[in-house]
């Protein structure tokens, strides 16, 4: 299992990861090799005894309509009695989309609407609710495809901006008030330096890669993320959740594994930093094991850094 999504509901925690699996593909820096093809639901109750509940497969990659393959990260909101699974797959033309489940529970199953969400792309969708709004992060480089947009519209060459031009940046969007498409068009989630200027894009310790994450501590919005081939997790903060949000640091120092994938919940208290790693199998980045570990936060709301292979 790998990338979590964390949440709590019902007063218990629930962990939607990726479900990795052995395969005969080789490993690529297009993610070829992560060839997975359904979820599970986790649960548990308690965080300190790790006793968890394995509720199954919850979602497969043959049951949905427009599937072709690659069923990526994913994450899960609550609403009105309703549990929506935003998911990264790719359709048919091998393109990332996200799409969209339904369940009664939070433990799904979860129905696959017939469609990916309209102007829908790139990876690791990320929902952040605040006051009946939602809001979704999403985006990834490389394997991801974020790198063949520009101003939401695909491009005829697929690039990288120079490295010293602004980085590209992931993407925030609300949702429609149904849940199912977004409500107005994607935004870029700006990352500036201390000075106010953007991160730029050969800025690969502190620019964004992949992995989207919020959360709100304090009064402050925590965008939080990958930078990918640097293997670090970073943080920045504003006081939107459009941003812009401003770099403080790094979360998590690498893990063995390519790269590293998170999720950030408060539980009975506590703040912990759910992420991945492949110690168990021997380094294979293509079988990746889920740990949670709790995250401490200094007095002026900066957190502590973790060491990834401590």
């Amino acid at each position: 299992m790998a990338d979590p999504a964390v949440h709590v509901f019902n007063g218990k925690v629930y962990i939607y990861p990726s479900h990795d699996r052995e395969g005969e593909i080789a490993e690529n820096d297009n993610g070829d090799h992560f060839d997975m093809k359904d979820y599970h639901v986790f649960s548990l109750d308690d965080v300190e005894n790790g006793k968890v509940t394995d509720h199954g497969v919850v979602l497969d990659v043959k049951d949905i309509p427009w599937a072709g393959r690659q069923l990526w990260d994913s994450d899960v909101a609550h609403k009105n009695g309703k549990y929506y699974l935003y998911f990264s797959l790719k359709d048919k033309n091998d393109i990332f989309r996200l799409g969209v489940a339904v369940a009664d529970k939070p433990e799904g199953p979860f129905i696959p609407q017939g469609d990916p969400i309209r102007g829908s792309y790139s990876i690791d969708p990320c929902v952040f609710e605040e006051n009946g709004s939602y809001y979704m992060y999403f985006g990834g480089l490389w394997g991801g495809q974020l790198q063949r947009y520009r101003e939401n519209k695909a491009i005829e060459a697929p690039s990288m901006p120079p490295d010293n031009e602004p980085a590209l940046c992931a993407r925030v969007v609300k949702l429609s008030a149904d849940m199912l498409q977004f409500a107005e068009e994607p935004r870029s989630v700006v990352i500036l330096d201390k000075d106010g200027k953007p991160i730029t894009q050969g800025d690969n310790q502190r620019r964004f890669f992949e992995a989207s994450w919020m959360h709100k501590y304090n009064g402050k919005y925590y965008f939080s993320y990958s930078t990918g081939d640097t293997h670090l997790l970073c943080y920045a903060t504003g006081s939107s959740p459009y941003g812009p949000f401003t770099y403080q640091g790094v979360i998590m120092t690498p893990v063995i594994g390519w790269t590293t994938h998170h999720a950030i919940a408060e539980y009975k208290g506590k703040w912990y930093l759910f992420h991945h790693d492949s110690v168990p199998s021997g380094g294979k980045t293509w079988l990746r094991s889920l740990k949670v570990i709790e995250l401490t936060y200094n007095s002026d709301g900066t957190i502590r850094t973790i060491e990834g292979q401590a």
